[in-house]
This record gives structure tokens, sequence and C-alpha cells, in this order.
């Protein structure tokens, strides 16, 4: 593939991925493809053609497309960073709008850089909060390190850090001031849980990864 892939051309490239994950085996009809994305088979038809000739699929006369490798690998880069912004939107800002639609156009904005940067802050997710698993395209986990934002249910067990940004309102928030944890204030990992200036906590994972620490 010498071309860089175009942001209209991922669209068709994540359809495509989900579809292959379903049957891996089976080639994908133009008109699946077509109603899919509510667009003409024609243009749908046209986009296949141009993604054959960037060697991203195998386009069957009257059977279907399959993915190459490097197509899969390309589609299932465009999938990750979909899901990763969806885990973004409801676990870290509680966005309350389409998430979908609004993952969809955050992820064509994503670097290698700020993959990775989301990852890691995200705690390296596996699975996406309705259950789709994550690819794990060349994920390289890094160890943490000091003057590392991450959540906080990412903290290694025996890790310390300094709370930067609570992304909590209403009553979690009373809770949370109610235990001790507000900006500035120090957390340990421990086995059990968490420990703030001294004493046990124990609190959710959903709760702990809107809780964002700056390791020690």
């Amino acid at each position: 593939m010498t071309e860089p892939i175009k942001e209209f051309e991922e669209m068709y490239l994540k359809t495509l991925y989900e579809f292959y994950i379903e049957e891996p085996q089976k080639p994908i009809r133009n008109g699946r493809i077509a109603e899919a994305l509510g667009v003409s088979q024609a243009a749908s038809s046209e986009m296949i053609h141009r993604l054959a000739e960037k060697g991203i699929l195998y386009h069957i006369p009257y059977r279907g497309s399959t993915l190459t490798e490097e197509g899969v690998a390309a589609a299932a880069r465009i999938k990750r960073r979909e899901c990763l912004m969806e885990v973004f939107l409801i676990r870290m800002i509680d966005y309350q709008g389409d998430v979908k639609a609004a993952a969809c156009r955050l992820e064509h904005a994503l670097t290698d850089d700020l993959e990775s940067a989301f990852d890691r802050l995200l705690g390296y997710p596996e699975s996406t909060p309705s259950g789709d698993m994550i690819p794990a395209v060349s994920r390289q986990i890094e160890p943490v390190a000091n003057s590392m934002l991450l959540p906080l249910h990412a903290l290694p067990s025996g890790m310390s850090g300094k709370v930067e940004l609570l992304v909590i309102e209403g009553a979690d928030s009373r809770t949370l001031a109610d235990l001790g944890i507000e900006v500035g204030s120090t957390l340990q990992s421990t086995d059990d849980g968490f420990t703030v200036n001294g004493n046990e906590i124990r609190i959710t994972q959903a709760l702990s990864s809107r809780i964002l620490i700056r390791t020690d």
C-alpha cells in the first residue's frame, strides 16, 4: 500500500473490517457495504476498486471483496482508534450524546503519538464499555514512569502520585471529597485498593478511571 488512506476511504475500510471479523473467510458483497454506509451500489463499487488498486483488498467479480493482510492491519488500526475514543468519551468525560458518531469523528484526527497517549491514559483498555473488543494492533504497553499521567485504576500497586484532574461532579464529587480525594491529594495504590492521607479506601474502577493522577 503506497498511498496514504484518506478519511472517506477509512469509512469503507472500517466497515469492511466489521464484516471481516464476523466471517473472516467470507467475501463481502458490494450490496452489504453500500447498505451499511448508506450509499449507492455504484458509489460503493467505485470505492472498492479504488481500495483494490491500493492493495488493501482483493475484489472477486460477482462474489465480493476480502481484505488483504495489509488491509486487515490498516482497518484494525482505524477501528482501534474509534474504540479508544468511545472509552474516552464514556469513562473520562461522561459524554451523553451520540458516542459512536463522536468517536468516529475523533478517530480521524488521531496520530500514532496521540493514539499511544490515549491508550496509556485510559489504562490500556481491551474492550469498549459496550463490550466490543479493541483490536490490539502494534500495542506496546509502556512501563509506568515518574511524572506520567494515568487514570487512578491503572496505577500499579506500590506506586503513588498526586491527583491532577477529577472528571467527576455531583454526588460522586462530594463522596470523593469526604474521602480526602481532591486535586493535589496524594494517593498510593496497594494490593487491596488505595490509601489517601494514610487511610485505606476502596472505590469502583468506573470511578477511579475518572481520577487522573500524576505519578511521583
